[in-house]
């Protein structure tokens, strides 16, 4: 497994892993209420330094393992996997951007836009990561 696979399976834990500690207590004072509770500032630092500490120890311990694979310049082959999942991941995005329009035209509710985009961009960050492994593990 090549240094930027691994590194794409520690940035979709962090993603994952991160999405949770911050999507869990929304949804469960949303079920617990029935209203939608407003975006939080320390959420949003719980996620952020989550997904930080997740990535920088995770890069930290691969790179201490084969340093390297680490230095080593990207190849093609790479370049191509890093431009089709890319690619596709944006489409991920942007169906969530219209979603969210779609969903704040239908209830003109701010938080629920602001948690569709969010959502959407940590999707298709996600989606990204996810598609550079599956690019990897199959030939391009």
């Amino acid at each position: 497994m090549s240094f930027r696979e691994k590194s794409a399976w520690i940035m979709s834990a962090a993603l994952i892993v991160g999405g949770l500690i911050y999507f869990l207590p929304v949804l469960s004072g949303w079920t617990g209420s029935g209203q939608l509770p407003s975006p939080l500032m320390p959420q949003l630092v719980a996620y952020t330094v989550c997904l930080v500490t997740i990535a920088i120890v995770g890069h930290i311990v691969i790179t201490a393992l084969a340093p390297k694979e680490a230095d080593a310049p990207v190849d093609e082959r790479e370049k191509l996997i890093f431009d089709r999942a890319g690619h596709y991941s944006s489409y991920v995005l942007a169906a969530g951007v219209l979603v969210s329009l779609g969903t704040y035209l239908l209830s003109a509710n701010g938080d629920l836009l602001f948690y569709v985009v969010f959502a959407s961009l940590v999707a298709s960050h996600l989606a990204e990561y996810l598609l550079q492994i599956v690019f990897y593990r199959t030939s391009v």
